[in-house]
């Protein structure tokens, strides 16, 4: 008989194919914290109000609070070998899974979209600065979709680059980050010597404080939470990878060495670099795609094109490819398989239209990041409590692969503690994405806190829920 709940991409890794080191794992954060978001990340913070480093200790902080869940997420990984949606199936049932983990693969679509957005305008401007492209005389935009031809199929280049990435599987994923890494920390350090060069000296780079800043503690919390909600997807399916660690030591401080050392040094360079703009050129240039456009030389030009494609394309692929394509393949995994849930991400990420959502900052921060980092954090609430304080991080591993096993069937205890937590961010959430004030503002303070609200809510509802549960594995 058939068993419908297991294929060999969402089977548990064998201990002789877990080959990754701490290195793998620092080298794999390394390729997708190094992308032009995380560049750009302090732009939002620092229209905010905030200073240069406020920015980078707010950067600092979001991504040393996301660390923990994502350690305590990925021990089950390695422990048993098993993804995120597998992982799931012990919270939420062999059924209720799909709940999280469809959660996680739209989320992880949208930002694949965005990525290939940010990857094929990339391509865009740098061919027009090299005058392979007429950009400036590129006005004709198409009809419904609300970009021009030329950017489109350039936005297609990108995506079909990817496409074939995908389609070769994880071994090339861990091969394309691997050699990422390195180059793309060469390539950052040289973007920020070259501005200190340029501006005669590093104390020269950054913006003096303003006259009459604004007060901190408001703007801080909020973007905080959209700090940690940058990395609230990865937290949860960060098992996906975890699986393949040789020990625990190596996937805690393969995350460790990886995680908040390069967001927070990419996002430093992103300041001080466009601190040095406004001296090189008169104006701050935040997006590195128009830097590149303006450094003259068409060598360096060429290699900084090279090294935005890397840059994206191995944030791309890692961070959103390969929980939807495990999290599509969850649902059918006798039908779906790792390539084909990755190929329906590709064609999810064109249908959303995603330049339409990145073009404005504040959507992106209140209403992306902030949003959906209300839905993943209560999930990750009821996982953590699930595995370390019910079940004491014992699971059998074959009956999460079995349909009338101890985890079979929909958990709807779970299910309605994940709706109570998401409901207090529900009505900021509305005020945000639909720009009312439709309910009071209490609650968009409340929604400011998203994550932090929902994963405390979500554990310790589980908690009490499941307290008397004497099943530990």
């Amino acid at each position: 008989m058939t068993n419908h709940l297991i294929n060999p991409d969402i089977a548990p890794v064998p201990e002789e194919n877990r080959t990754w080191s701490k290195w793998h794992l620092a080298a794999l954060w390394i390729g997708m914290s190094v992308c032009i978001p995380t560049y750009m990340l302090a732009a939002s913070m620092i229209q905010a109000g905030m200073t240069w480093w406020q920015s980078v200790g707010t950067v600092l902080l979001g991504n040393l609070i996301v660390l923990a869940p994502m350690i305590l997420m990925g021990h089950a990984g390695t422990k048993f070998g098993i993804p995120f949606p597998v992982l799931a199936r012990a919270s939420f049932g062999t059924k209720g899974a799909h709940i999280p983990a469809i959660a996680r693969s739209l989320v992880a679509c949208g930002w694949f979209g965005i990525q290939t957005w940010i990857g094929g305008f990339a391509i865009y401007q740098v061919l027009g600065a090299l005058g392979w492209l007429d950009v400036a005389g590129d006005t004709n935009v198409l009809p419904f979709l609300g970009i021009t031809g030329l950017q489109f199929l350039c936005f297609i280049a990108f995506w079909f680059l990817n496409f074939i990435i995908v389609l070769r599987g994880i071994d090339c994923i861990k091969w394309l980050e691997s050699w990422a890494a390195p180059f793309l920390i060469a390539m950052g350090l040289a973007l920020l010597i070259w501005a200190a060069v340029k501006v005669g000296g590093v104390t020269k780079m950054f913006p003096p404080a303003p006259e009459n800043p604004a007060p901190f503690w408001p703007m801080f919390f909020p973007q905080l939470t959209a700090m940690v909600g940058f990395w609230a997807t990865l937290s949860l399916n960060i098992p996906d990878f975890t699986r393949y660690c040789k020990t625990q030591k190596d996937q805690a401080l393969g995350q460790l060495i990886g995680l908040p050392t390069t967001m927070t040094l990419f996002s430093f360079i992103g300041i001080a670099v466009t601190s040095a703009t406004i001296v090189i050129f008169g104006s701050a240039i935040w997006d590195p795609i128009l830097l590149v456009g303006k450094l003259g030389s068409t060598t360096a030009v060429v290699i900084s094109l090279i090294a935005l494609t890397i840059a994206t394309l191995s944030t791309n692929i890692a961070a959103n490819v390969v929980s939807p394509a495990n999290g599509f393949s969850n649902v059918s995994p006798s039908k779906i398989s790792f390539r084909t849930g990755g190929v329906i991400t590709c064609i999810i990420g064109i249908v959303i239209m995603p330049w339409r959502l990145y073009n404005d900052l504040g959507d992106y921060i209140f209403t992306w990041l902030i949003g959906y980092s209300a839905l993943l954090g209560p999930i990750a609430g009821i996982m953590i409590c699930d595995y370390f304080v019910i079940r004491r991080t014992k699971l059998i591993s074959d009956s999460l692969y079995d349909a009338n096993g101890q985890y079979s069937g929909l958990r709807w205890s779970t299910v309605f503690i994940l709706i109570i937590a998401v409901l207090p961010n529900l009505p900021g959430f509305i005020n945000a994405a639909f720009h009312t004030k439709l309910f009071p503002a209490i609650f968009n303070d409340i929604y400011s806190y998203a994550w932090f609200v929902g994963i405390v809510i979500a554990f310790i509802l589980y908690w009490l829920v499941n307290l008397g549960d004497k099943q530990h594995g």
